[in-house]
C-alpha cells in the first residue's frame, strides 16, 4: 500500500530538482570545487569527477531517495518501517541517527560561516550607500573573526533565516523557498560570469578549468575527486532521504538524481568561470580555496573594478542564498523527525535551530576567547568538521549502500526505480553493492588516517 507524507508533497518534478540541488549546492560549490578542478588537471579532473560520481555518488544517491520515498517519513523512522516490513535488524535504524546528528553538527559551523556572508553582504550595500570601502580586507576579517558579539549576531540571523522556512513546510516554506532561491541564486551566476567575461579574461578562465592535464591524474586526485562528488551532493546526511519522502510516486528517481548531480556539477563550474576571471586579471594565486581567498584577497579587487561594490555585493549574496538552500536541507530531517513524534512543526523547528545555534556558539568562540583551546591539533570548528563531515558522513554513506545493496529487496528497490531498464538496474545494484561500499570505505579510511 503506497504511504502519504504527512507533512506534505513537492508539487511536482521541478520542485524537487530545486529543492534537491540547493540542497546539493553550497558554500563549497562556489569555490572549493573550482579550486579543486584547476589544482587537479582541470578538464581531466572534471571527467574524473564525474566517472566518480556515476560509480559512487549517483548509486547512494538513487538509494536515499528510494529509502525516503518508500518510508514516507523521516530518516530514522523510514528506516524503522523498512527494518520491520523486511524483517532485517532493526540495528539499521542507526543510519538516521548518524545522519541527523552530523547534519546538527554541520550545520552549528556552517550557520557560522553563512553568518560571515551576510556580514560582508552588509558591508556592500552600505558602501553602496556612501559607507567606507574594505580598504584592508584582511584586517576587516580578522577583526570580524575577533568579536565574538558580531558573529554571533550573524549566525543567529542566519539560523532565524533557515529555522523561518523550515517552520511553515514542505509546500509553503521548503518549496516556496526554493522557488525563489534557486532561479536568483543562477540568475547572480549567469550576471557574475557575463561581468567575468568584461574583464577580458574568461577565456583564460575557461582554458584554467578545462584544459586536461592527465599529468597530474593520480590515486589522490582519484580519492578527492571521490571525496568531492560525495560531499558535493549532501550524501550520508540523509537529506535527500528525507526530501525524497516527499517526492510523488509517478516521478523517476533516477532521471530526477541525474539531473540533481548535473545541475549541481554544472553552478560549480559556472562559479569558477565567475570568480577565476577576476583572480586571473588581479594575478592573484586561484589555489586554497578557503576563506583567505574568498573574504580578504576578492574584495581588494573589487576595490578596483569597475562597478566593484555591485559585483562585490551580488558575489556575497550569492555565497548566502547557496548557504540559505544548503542549511535549509540541514535543518529539515532533525525537525522532521521531531513532528513525527508529536510536537507541532514550528515548535520543533525552532527547538532544532535554537540547539544549532547555542551548539554554534563553540565555533564562535573558537576563533577568540578559545583560539587557544586544540583538539588533535585542530581548532573546535575544525574539530567539528573532521567528526561531523570527514567521519561521519562516509560511514553514514557506508551503512545506506550496504543496507539497500543487500538487506533491501530487489524487487523493493526495483519498484521505487521504475523506469529504470532492467540492464541499468542490474548495474545500479552492483554499483551499490560493490563498488560504491569499496570506495567510500576508501575515503572514511583515508580521512582516518
Amino acid at each position: 500500500m503506497e504511504k502519504t507524507s504527512i507533512h506534505g508533497m513537492w508539487s511536482s518534478r521541478f520542485a524537487f530538482i530545486l529543492a534537491a540541488t540547493g540542497s546539493a549546492v553550497g558554500l563549497g560549490n562556489i569555490w572549493r570545487f573550482p579550486y579543486m578542478t584547476s589544482d587537479n588537471g582541470g578538464g581531466a579532473f572534471v571527467l574524473v569527477y564525474l566517472l566518480c560520481v556515476a560509480m559512487v555518488a549517483l548509486p547512494i544517491l538513487f538509494a536515499e531517495i528510494a529509502i525516503g520515498r518508500r518510508g514516507r517519513r523521516s530518516p530514522i523512522h523510514s528506516l524503522m518501517d523498512i527494518t520491520r516490513e523486511d524483517g532485517v535488524s532493526r540495528g539499521w535504524v542507526g543510519i538516521g541517527w548518524i545522519s541527523i546528528i552530523a547534519g546538527v553538527l554541520i550545520l552549528s559551523f556552517y550557520s557560522v560561516v553563512a553568518g560571515w556572508t551576510l556580514h560582508y553582504s552588509w558591508l556592500y550595500v552600505k558602501q553602496l550607500f556612501g559607507g567606507a570601502a574594505i580598504t584592508d580586507p584582511g584586517l576587516v576579517f580578522a577583526e570580524l573573526l575577533s568579536h565574538p558579539f558580531e558573529l554571533t549576531f550573524w549566525h543567529a540571523v542566519f539560523m532565524v533565516l533557515t529555522m523561518g522556512v523550515v517552520a511553515l513546510g514542505v509546500e509553503q516554506g521548503l518549496e516556496r523557498a526554493v522557488k525563489f532561491l534557486m532561479p536568483a541564486l543562477f540568475i547572480m551566476l549567469l550576471l557574475l560570469v557575463a561581468y567575468g567575461a568584461t574583464t577580458g579574461h574568461l577565456g583564460a578562465a575557461a582554458s584554467f578549468l578545462f584544459n586536461p592535464d592527465w599529468s597530474k591524474i593520480d590515486g589522490g586526485v582519484f580519492l578527492r575527486a571521490m571525496g568531492q562528488a560525495f560531499f558535493s551532493l549532501s550524501l550520508g546526511m540523509c537529506t535527500m532521504m528525507t526530501y525524497g519522502a516527499y517526492l510523488p510516486r509517478d516521478v523517476s528517481v533516477p532521471r530526477v538524481g541525474a539531473t540533481v548531480a548535473l545541475a549541481d556539477t554544472g553552478i560549480a563550474l559556472l562559479a569558477g568561470l565567475a570568480i577565476f576571471p577576476i583572480v586571473i586579471g588581479f594575478g592573484m594565486a586561484p589555489t586554497g580555496g578557503g576563506a583567505g581567498l574568498i573574504f580578504t584577497s576578492l574584495p581588494l579587487a573589487f576595490n578596483s573594478i569597475p562597478f566593484g561594490v555591485v559585483y562585490g555585493l551580488i558575489f556575497f549574496l550569492l555565497l548566502a542564498f547557496a548557504a540559505w538552500t544548503s542549511s535549509i536541507s540541514l535543518l529539515e530531517p532533525a525537525t522532521a523527525f521531531l513532528v513525527e513524534r508529536g510536537v507541532s512543526r514550528k515548535t520543533a523547528a525552532l527547538s532544532m535551530a535554537a540547539f544549532c545555534w547555542g551548539l554554534g556558539l563553540l565555533s564562535v568562540l573558537g576563533f577568540n576567547h578559545w583560539s587557544h583551546v586544540k583538539i588533535l591539533g585542530r581548532d573546535i570548528m575544525s574539530f567539528i568538521e573532521l567528526i561531523a563531515n570527514d567521519l561521519m558522513l562516509p560511514l553514514g554513506g557506508l551503512l545506506i549502500a550496504l543496507f539497500a545493496g543487500w538487506f533491501i529487496s530487489g524487487e523493493r528497490m526495483r519498484e521505487q526505480l521504475h523506469g529504470l531498464p532492467a540492464p541499468l538496474f542490474t548495474l545500479w545494484r552492483w554499483l551499490v553493492r560493490v563498488v560504491a561500499p569499496v570506495l567510500v570505505a576508501v575515503v572514511l579510511v583515508r580521512a582516518v588516517i
